[in-house]
C-alpha cells in the first residue's frame, strides 16, 4: 500500500493522529489549539471540520467506539478535557468538558467498548481521572491520585479478557485494567477493585534510566500473555510480558535506538508493534520470534 501524504491543514506543530474506527476520517492535534478533521479516501484527502475550544497546544486526540456514536476526546496543556460530539456530518460540538486537572493533560485513552463509554485521562499534576458516561447522560469521576506525582505522561487500557480466556464465551466479568507512564521512570498497572484503583503490579516496573513518552497494551486475542511496551526519553523500548494473573511482570530491552522514542502502538492482533523514534522520520515495525526475540520487519518511512 503506498504512501499517502495528507494536509491537515494545522500551521503549527501536529502531536498526535487518530483514525476513525472505518477508516474513513483522521483527527489530528497540534499546537495551534485546535483538532482538524480530515476525510481519506484512496489517494485523496479533503479537510471536513476545525475543531475549537482548548486554550494551549493539543496533545492527544481519540475517537471512541462507533456504538456510542460519533464521539472524539481531546486533551491539552491548557489542563482541559473536552469531548465532542458529532450532531450533523461534520459538526462536532462540545458534550462535555473536564476540568477536573490543575495541568497540562497529556494523555487519554478511550476503554474497550464492552466497559461502556469511559476515558481515561494523565496529567502532569500527578493524577489519572477515569471519567465513565452514565445512561443520564452524566460522568462519574473516578480518580488515582499521585499515580506517578513528578506527572503522568501516558495511559493505556489492557484488553477487557483475561488472557487466555475464550473470547466471547461470556462467562468472565470484564477486567478494568489501566496502564501508566510517568517522569518517575517507571510504568504501572493499575485493577479497579470495587470501585477503587489499586497498583495491580508492585514494585512499578523499572527498566528505563528516562522519563517514560508512552504506553501501550497489546490486544490479546485470546494470548497466553499480557504484553505492554513502554517507549522512554533514555532510547529504549522495553516490552513488559506476564503469562497469567498475578504473576510478575517481566521486561525485555526491543532495542535501544540510542534517541528519544515518541510512541509505541500495536497491531489489531497484538503480533507487530510499531515504534517511532525521534532521530528520523520513519517507524519500524518489530514481531516477536519463536524464540521470543524482538526482530525488525519492515521500516515505513
Amino acid at each position: 500500500m503506498p504512501a499517502q501524504k495528507i494536509e491537515t491543514g494545522h500551521n503549527e506543530a501536529v502531536h498526535d493522529v487518530s483514525m476513525d474506527y472505518y477508516g474513513k476520517r483522521i483527527a489530528s492535534a497540534s499546537s495551534d489549539a485546535t483538532i482538524k478533521i480530515v476525510g481519506v479516501s484512496n489517494n485523496s484527502s479533503q479537510p471536513l471540520a476545525t475543531l475549537s475550544g482548548h486554550q494551549g497546544p493539543v496533545w492527544q486526540v481519540v475517537w471512541a467506539h462507533p456504538k456510542f456514536g460519533s464521539i472524539l476526546a481531546s486533551c491539552s496543556y491548557d489542563g482541559k478535557v473536552i469531548i465532542w460530539k458529532e450532531g450533523n456530518q461534520n459538526e462536532f460540538t462540545q458534550a462535555h468538558v473536564f476540568s477536573d486537572h490543575k495541568s497540562s493533560v497529556n494523555s487519554i485513552a478511550f476503554a474497550p467498548h464492552e466497559l461502556g463509554l469511559c476515558l481515561a485521562c494523565g496529567s502532569s499534576d500527578g493524577n489519572i481521572s477515569v471519567f465513565t458516561s452514565k445512561s443520564d447522560g452524566s460522568w462519574e469521576t473516578t480518580k488515582i491520585d499521585q499515580a506517578h506525582p513528578v506527572g503522568v505522561t501516558a495511559v493505556t487500557w489492557a484488553p477487557s479478557t483475561v488472557p487466555g480466556a475464550l473470547v466471547g464465551s461470556g462467562l468472565l466479568d470484564p477486567v478494568q485494567k489501566l496502564a501508566s507512564g510517568g517522569c518517575d521512570n517507571t510504568v504501572k498497572v493499575w485493577k479497579l477493585y470495587d470501585g477503587v484503583w489499586k497498583l495491580d503490579c508492585s514494585p512499578a516496573l523499572h527498566m528505563h534510566s528516562d522519563l517514560v513518552r508512552d504506553v501501550a497494551w497489546a490486544p490479546n486475542l485470546g494470548l497466553p500473555k499480557s504484553m505492554i511496551a513502554s517507549a522512554s526519553e533514555d532510547g529504549t523500548v522495553v516490552v513488559w510480558t506476564v503469562p497469567k494473573e498475578g504473576e510478575q511482570w517481566a521486561g525485555k530491552v526491543l532495542k535501544d535506538f540510542k534517541t528519544p522514542v515518541w510512541r509505541v502502538s500495536w497491531s489489531l492482533t497484538g503480533n507487530l508493534l510499531a515504534v517511532a523514534a525521534g532521530d528520523n522520520n520513519n517507524v519500524t515495525l518489530w514481531k516477536e520470534a519463536a524464540d521470543g526475540e524482538w526482530q525488525q520487519v519492515t521500516t515505513v518511512d
